[in-house]
């Protein structure tokens, strides 16, 4: 069951214990909140993925050009072989095979989040053909760049860890003062869904609540575009 799911399943569980609809209507309001953030985590992962397929490309691209093999050649086989250019790999590949335009269909096929990295391969092609250079040696300096440039994103995402554990547990601490009020037999369902008190407690602290996740997430997010 996917994760947007057990918001519901929550707001059900806490609607019987506290003989109450409004936690199944809250658990059914997260379930597009909960999605969004599956699919961003997916769209992340997507794009770093594509990103590391770029530099195997680059790097096998560069062994085949070494080999001897001429350009066009060893994009075919270096793509077959590693991938990198995802969705666009039949546009590039059918350019690359009939004598079309490579640099313009690389360029395009960098669109793709995750993809930039073929700008430099357009770039380094177009130079290669077009004044003599040696393909190999400006793929070897791009697939390091990029290296360099993965490796310092990934340093960063180990620096905001902290952080992002933070906006964990501040989204967990509701849940552990149920847990704690339940245990000391204060009955917090009842005070918070069935009493004037309670429900303006619940309102002011998801809002609260809300807001607090929302600024260590925007702290987290303008680290990494600064970044």
């Amino acid at each position: 069951m996917r994760a947007e799911w057990w918001a519901p399943v929550a707001g059900l569980v806490l609607a019987v214990l506290g003989a109450s609809v409004l936690p199944v209507v809250l658990g059914a309001a997260g379930v597009p909140l909960l999605r969004r953030v599956r699919l961003a985590g997916q769209v992340r992962r997507d794009r770093e993925r594509r990103a590391d397929a770029v530099i195997a490309l680059c790097g096998a691209l560069a062994g085949e050009v070494r080999a001897g093999r001429q350009p066009g050649e060893a994009l075919l086989r270096a793509a077959r072989d590693c991938g990198g250019l995802a969705d666009a790999q039949a546009t590039v590949l059918a350019a690359a095979r009939f004598g079309g335009d490579v640099p313009d269909a690389l360029a395009a096929a960098a669109r793709q989040p995750g993809a930039e990295g073929l700008r430099g391969l357009a770039a380094c092609w177009r130079v290669a053909v077009d004044q003599g250079a040696g393909l190999a040696a400006g793929l070897d300096r791009l697939a390091a760049a990029l290296r360099a440039e993965r490796d310092q994103r990934s340093d960063l995402r180990a620096q905001l860890a902290g952080a992002r554990a933070t906006a964990v547990l501040l989204a967990g601490l509701p849940a552990l003062g149920l847990l704690i009020g339940t245990a000391l037999d204060a009955d917090p369902l009842h005070v918070l869904l069935h009493t004037t008190a309670g429900l303006g407690c619940l309102v002011t602290g998801g809002v609260l609540e809300g807001l607090g996740l929302w600024w260590v997430l925007r702290i987290v997010r303008s680290a990494e575009a600064a970044g």
